[in-house]
């Protein structure tokens, strides 16, 4: 059987992160993936540019049962330091916005950065292999492959994720590993997801679909403000993405869609200087027309702003920057962006990401029970407990 020092389960961004750092230790190092191309997470992110980090990556954009988990690794590894291999490598990028770093071109040059430099430090990398079974062997580990054939290590990093984007391969196999080895899982659930509605109000908002606005979406204390589209399920866009992982079922959302404008001063302030203009037209000064329309439908309010009462006009407002809305799901695993909950960070150490009671253990990424907002967060979380994990493992 043969046998190397480190054993990586999942060939994306912390699983070649982490055996990049640790072959450049010396370490002899194979990456097992059941897929037939290394980083397909990578190579379809950003819309194909990859949204590689964030400048403003810090615990306040995690979700965890324990937030400071995440700070010793990104702490140390930095989106600053991918930066600087970014551009070691003469990859052009470019900030779009709110901190989101893109590459100008192919997400593929990061997949090849990552290959190369894996290739350079002597890792082998194993594509299309399955592991069937893990068995701990002496103080190291054994694991059984889909090919029948079965390799020993001292050191086992899961670096598999999630269960988001299923079709990609995605399983919840790296919490089986967890559990089998004795470690706690905090209960899994689809983030960074668009949100449903149910039949009635689906009817009722479907010719809205693909209508896009800039709006500010809350959830209880916390809320987002980026770009809204009504979709023929119900409600996406990245405002919406981000609001998924603090939304549970059975609780509303909070909508503005003119955040900072008074509706009904600028409503009340037509009706003086063109009252007979019509109701959508005046609200199509911030809204979109289909939008402006379906509102003002919604209000009853289908003559010109003299007809139209104050009350309507304050209806107006309230629906227009005081929409509370109650979905009545998410899209699912199927669309999801990255998965929330995960391997319970009491279980490992912030440190190395090694589990407490299993020396030789490790679990990276998406797995652990870090989830970061949209906008390139995900991947620093990659990059970061990668780059940690390398460094002992």
């Amino acid at each position: 059987m043969p046998t190397f020092d480190v054993v990586v389960v999942g060939a994306g961004a912390a699983g070649m992160m982490c055996a990049i750092e640790a072959g450049r230790r010396g370490r002899s190092v194979l990456v097992i993936d059941h897929a037939n191309a290394p980083g397909e997470k990578i190579r379809i992110s950003g819309g194909g540019r990859c949204n590689f980090t964030n400048l403003h990556t810090g615990p306040q954009a995690f979700l965890s049962q324990n937030p400071r988990f995440c700070l010793s690794a990104l702490r140390r590894y930095t989106p600053k330091d991918f930066i600087a291999a970014v551009d070691a490598r003469g990859i052009a990028w470019h900030e779009k916005t709110l901190g989101q770093l893109f590459c100008d071109g192919s997400a593929m040059q990061i997949v090849t950065m990552l290959t190369d430099d894996m290739a350079q430090a002597g890792v082998e990398l194993r594509l299309s292999t399955g592991v069937e079974r893990v068995e701990r062997e002496g103080e190291g580990f054994a694991l059984t492959l889909s090919d029948g054939a079965r390799v020993g290590c001292a050191a086992l990093v899961v670096a598999t994720g999630g269960k988001s984007i299923p079709k990609m391969g995605a399983t919840g196999w790296a919490y089986d590993i967890a559990r089998q080895f004795g470690l706690n899982v905090i209960d899994t659930r689809p983030a960074l997801v668009p949100l449903t509605f149910e039949i009635g109000l689906l009817e009722r908002w479907k010719d809205l679909s693909g209508v896009a606005i800039d709006a500010v979406v809350g959830c209880g204390k916390t809320k987002f403000a980026e770009a809204m589209l009504f979709t023929h399920r119900g409600l996406s866009g990245p405002s919406i993405l981000q609001i998924s992982s603090y939304w549970r079922e059975g609780q509303e959302i909070a909508v503005s869609m003119a955040p900072g404008v008074d509706v009904f001063a600028a409503l009340k302030a037509a009706k003086g200087s063109n009252p007979r203009q019509a109701v959508h037209t005046a609200l199509g000064a911030f809204l979109p027309d289909r939008l402006a329309r379906k509102l003002a439908e919604e209000a009853g309010a289908r003559g010109n702003l003299a007809d139209t009462p104050d009350a309507v006009l304050r209806a107006l407002d309230a629906a227009v920057n005081h929409w509370r809305v109650k979905p009545v799901g998410s899209e699912g695993y199927r669309t999801a962006e990255v998965t929330l909950g995960g391997i319970d960070t009491r279980d490992l150490s912030s440190t190395t990401m090694a589990a407490n009671t299993v020396p030789g253990l490790y679990f990276i990424g998406e797995c652990v029970d870090v989830t970061g907002w949209l906008g390139g967060y995900n991947f620093q979380w990659a990059w970061s407990s990668g780059w940690a994990a390398g460094q002992v493992a």
